[in-house]
This record gives structure tokens, C-alpha cells and sequence, in this order.
């Protein structure tokens, strides 16, 4: 059995939201090949949408199961692509930073000599790139004809993340966490600290790929004693994709009321909320945000100005464009985990132990687990659903051909 099709449906979040990167496309338009990544997003969306399907065969198809492994290589030739061209997008950007803090007769010299040499490396660069992608396309063009030969049914609406994501809840197992001690140190500090703004609340935003703890970590951070004690009101809200103010409102009234009311319309819920919150100092988490509206951000807002100083509202975020249309905002990125609370996540995961130390010969296979799919939880816990049951070499490194 293969894990071909669980990494790349864990895995294929990540690409999406490397595709997806502000930066990414900057320079992808400036090397004249945003077009090309443009394609392989549609391209991996029609294949992500047969993988149930294909999981579902390869145990009897030889034929899926050799798709399902071109498909695995393919996708770290592409992460390979993508983390080249977001380090040349860092480049650009530090060489812009170099060029904006120059003095001036400096700047005119690297204005008149540089820009020629700017200007062709970057059509060589969009030449050298253009050859990579388009050994790529053809190959994902290969791949969606062979998924059509293959009869592989599309039963999964990559659009549709509603059906993709479980609605979170506040509460959480914190003997299954893994490593963020130090995330949560940071953050405690930021939530509990003394306000150097005027203002009466203020937003951190957890930022970070899709998979990586976000909503974990908000969950610690709303569980913890101290907070409890430090907010006189707190109120949990999973968003998602439909942000309807009204809806969060209200939720947000019911939590901090302890009841249920109905309004005519968004004024006169508003008004209560704000009545509620006046004075008292509140904690409010909105889990999984997507919407970009500074208006529907603003009209939010509205009842959390008249909070005691100090109350603060956590967002949840995959994009960094959330958090730039919200006022007084804290973005803070999370990062993967580090290769050992990976390995530990794994282990746990995997054999319901802390490490591998009762099973050392398993060791080398989950630090080649860490070397494919990286620190991120959600990978990780995904295969742990398939090699939980698996405890000897024989056994993984069928799993892991």
C-alpha cells in the first residue's frame, strides 16, 4: 500500500497556499509566467478532486497505484519550484528595501547602471523558470489524461470548504500538542500584557498555512487558567467562508450572555451587544477568516470600541491580507514545527508513544517521514491514520514505497 494519495492530499494545501502567495505572483508577473501557475493550480484542482476515489482503488489497481506515485514525485518537483521562486520573490524584495534606503547620488548611480542587468536577468530568469514549468504542464497534463483513462470519479469539491473543514470548537485535548510552547509564551504575553495603545481592543491575528495549528494553538490559548481569569467576558466564533456579520454577532452575543434572543435586524443586536460589552474586559477568538471586506470588518468592530482596555480579539488566518484590512492588529506567523516536535507528533501519533524509543528500528523511517512531508500537523496526522496499526519494518516500508 502506498501513502501517495494521503500526502498529497495533505499536501496539496500547501501548494495552494504557496500558489496563492502575494509575492509569488508579483514575480511570477513580472518573469511573464504567472499564466503557467495559473494553469497548475486548475490542473491540481482537478486532481485533488479524484483523490478520494483513487484512494479508494489503488489496493486493486496496479495501474492507480503506479499514477498515484508519478503524482508524489511530481508534487515535490513542484514544491521544489515554488520554493525557487519564492526565494528569488525575497531577492527582489531585499533588493528593493538595499534601494530604497540609499542616499541619493547612490540611488542615481543604481538607477542608470543596474537596470539593463535587472531587467535581462529577469527575462532570464522567466526563461530559465518557463522551462521548468513547462516540464511540469506537460507532465500534469499527462496525469489529468491518464486519471480520465482510468475512469477516476470526481467526488471532491476543492471549492467547496465547507465540506472540507469540520467546524472547530473551543475545546481541546492538550496531552495530544506538540511543541508551540514557546508560540504560547509569546502570545500569553501579547494577551495579557499592558496595552501601549489607546485603544480599548486590539486584534492578533494567527497567520500560517493551512494544516499548521492555528486553530490548536488559539484553542490553548483560550483554555489557559490565566486567560480565563484576566477576561471578564470571552466568546468563541468559527467562521469559515461565510462571513455574515449578523451571524458572528450574534454568536458572539450568545456566548457572553449565556442565552439565546432573537433581533429584528443587526441594529438592534448590535446595541445589546454593545450594552453587554461596555466597560467589561472582553476576549473574543474568530477561528478560520477568510473575508478581505474592510466595510463588513468595520460594521463588526462597531460594539468591541466600548471594552474595557486591555480586551482583545484573536483571528485565525490562512492569508496575511485578513489581518492588513483589520485596525490595531498584532499578525503573528506560525511556523512548522521543528523536525524533533514533528518526529514526537509522529511517534505519538503513529504508536501512542512520546518518541520512538520502543521502537528504535522504526526510527529511520520517521525521520524519512520528516524529510517528505515537513512539520506540518495536519500531514502528519493524516498518516498517522494509516501506519497507527503498522509496528515493524516490513510493514512501513511497504507503506512508504
Amino acid at each position: 500500500m502506498a501513502v501517495a494519495e494521503i500526502f498529497i492530499g495533505a499536501f496539496s494545501t500547501v501548494l495552494f497556499e504557496k500558489l496563492a502567495s502575494a509575492d509569488l505572483i508579483r514575480l511570477a508577473r513580472s518573469a511573464g509566467i504567472y499564466s503557467e501557475l495559473y494553469k497548475w493550480n486548475n490542473t491540481l484542482s482537478q486532481i485533488q478532486a479524484v483523490l478520494v476515489d483513487a484512494g479508494q482503488k489503488h489496493l486493486r489497481e496496479r495501474s492507480i497505484q503506479l499514477w498515484l506515485h508519478k503524482l508524489q514525485h511530481l508534487a515535490y518537483d513542484i514544491d521544489d519550484v515554488l520554493d525557487d521562486l519564492a526565494t528569488e520573490a525575497m531577492r527582489r524584495h531585499l533588493n528593493e528595501g538595499i534601494y530604497a534606503t540609499t542616499n541619493t547620488s547612490t540611488r542615481k548611480v543604481l538607477k542608470i547602471v543596474p537596470t539593463f542587468c535587472s531587467n535581462f536577468r529577469t527575462i532570464k530568469y522567466g526563461r530559465k523558470m518557463s522551462s521548468k514549468l513547462d516540464e511540469i504542464t506537460t507532465k500534469l497534463h499527462r496525469l489529468v489524461e491518464e486519471k480520465n483513462i482510468l475512469g477516476l470519479i470526481n467526488n471532491v469539491e476543492r471549492g467547496n470548504r465547507e465540506s472540507r473543514r469540520l467546524e472547530e470548537t473551543s475545546l481541546v485535548d492538550e496531552s495530544r500538542i506538540v511543541g508551540r510552547e514557546g508560540d504560547k509564551r509569546i502570545l500569553l504575553d501579547k494577551l495579557l500584557g499592558d496595552e501601549s495603545c489607546n485603544e480599548n481592543f486590539s486584534i492578533l491575528s494567527i497567520v500560517g498555512l493551512g494544516g499548521i495549528g492555528k486553530t490548536t494553538l488559539a484553542q490553548v490559548l483560550y483554555n489557559e487558567k490565566k486567560v480565563k481569569d484576566h477576561f471578564e467576558l470571552m466568546a468563541w466564533v468559527c467562521v469559515s467562508d461565510e462571513f455574515e456579520v449578523f451571524n458572528i454577532s450574534k454568536a458572539i452575543f450568545q456566548a457572553v450572555c449565556g442565552g439565546n434572543q432573537d433581533f429584528a435586524n443587526l441594529d438592534l443586536l448590535q446595541v445589546a451587544l454593545t450594552e453587554k460589552l461596555s466597560k467589561r474586559r472582553f476576549l473574543l477568538v474568530l477561528d478560520d477568516v477568510w473575508n478581505e471586506n474592510y466595510k463588513e470588518w468595520e460594521l463588526l468592530q462597531r460594539p468591541f470600541v466600548v471594552g474595557a482596555p486591555g480586551s482583545k480579539v484573536i483571528v485565525t488566518t490562512r492569508k496575511i491580507t485578513v489581518a492588513s484590512v483589520m485596525d490595531f492588529v498584532h499578525a503573528y506567523p506560525l511556523e512548522l514545527l521543528s523536525n524533533e516536535e514533528a518526529l514526537s507528533l509522529f511517534a505519538q501519533h503513529a504508536l501512542g508513544k512520546q518518541n520512538f524509543d520502543s521502537h528504535p528500528t522504526l526510527k529511520s523511517h520517521g525521520e524519512g517521514i520528516m524529510k517528505k512531508y515537513g512539520g506540518l500537523p495536519l500531514a502528519l496526522i493524516t498518516l498517522w491514520r494509516v501506519l497507527r496499526t503498522k509496528t515493524n519494518d516490513e510493514e512501513w516500508e511497504e507503506l512508504l514505497e
